[in-house]
């Protein structure tokens, strides 16, 4: 109950006050490129209960059509303005829209696409007990994934070397929550997106996250 409370106070606090940075966000979006502001990507929640997820658009109009569904460093689908949008991870907040719904949380496991749902072992899918975040432990441990990416490989790296990784924090998570790691975490978060790298969070990520510059199978 503290943990929605807090989620939905924050979440309409964060709209209102940054709402004339959306509108124009979004109205930059539309002089980009040709399309709509927003792309609604469809992600499985809490329970399995699948959602629309909502983002800024930051690819060409039908780029879900024209590749896979995850992109990686200089991949041609996004725009101008959506590798400034990616890089501030200013694209990720029409998601306190979500927040505000009730679909997704501040903080929580990554949402993922029904595709990679699909293969999650029994053990993996604990991580839909609790609502999907907007940041969490993996969010921030890949918070630059595009990056670590082969494009030569690309779904393949994903499945076999990222999302494991990803998942493994994901249930580290949902097995130790509390509301003192959610504020932690959104510390970090903070800390992250100015720059920083606070030494609390390096221990509960991949142990070789500092060094990793490529992903092999």
């Amino acid at each position: 109950m503290l943990k929605r409370t807090f989620d939905l106070i924050v979440s309409l606090v964060a709209l209102i006050v940054l709402s004339p940075l959306l509108a124009i966000i979004a109205a930059l979006v539309k002089l980009d490129s040709p399309g709509p502001a927003f792309y609604r990507a469809e992600r499985i929640g809490q329970g399995g209960r699948p959602f629309r997820m909502y983002k800024f658009r930051t690819m060409v109009v039908g780029a879900d059509r024209a590749g896979p569904a995850i992109t990686c460093k200089d991949d041609p689908r996004i725009t101008r303005l959506g590798r400034l949008l990616r890089r501030t991870k200013l694209d990720e907040l029409p998601q306190l829209l979500n927040v505000l719904r009730g679909e997704m949380s501040l903080v929580g496991p990554r949402p993922e696409a029904p595709r990679y749902v699909a293969l999650y072992s029994p053990q993996q899918r604990e991580v839909l007990k609790a609502r999907p975040g907007i940041t969490g432990l993996a969010q921030l441990a890949y918070i630059h994934e595009e990056e670590l990416l082969n494009p030569a490989n690309l779904d393949r790296d994903y499945v076999r070397v990222l999302l494991p990784r990803k998942l493994a924090l994901d249930l580290e998570y949902v097995n130790g929550r509390c509301f003192l790691l959610d504020l932690k975490i959104l510390l970090w978060t903070a800390l992250a997106l100015a720059g920083g790298r606070p030494g609390e969070l390096q221990p509960r990520l991949a142990p070789d996250l500092t060094t990793e510059t490529s992903v092999r199978a």
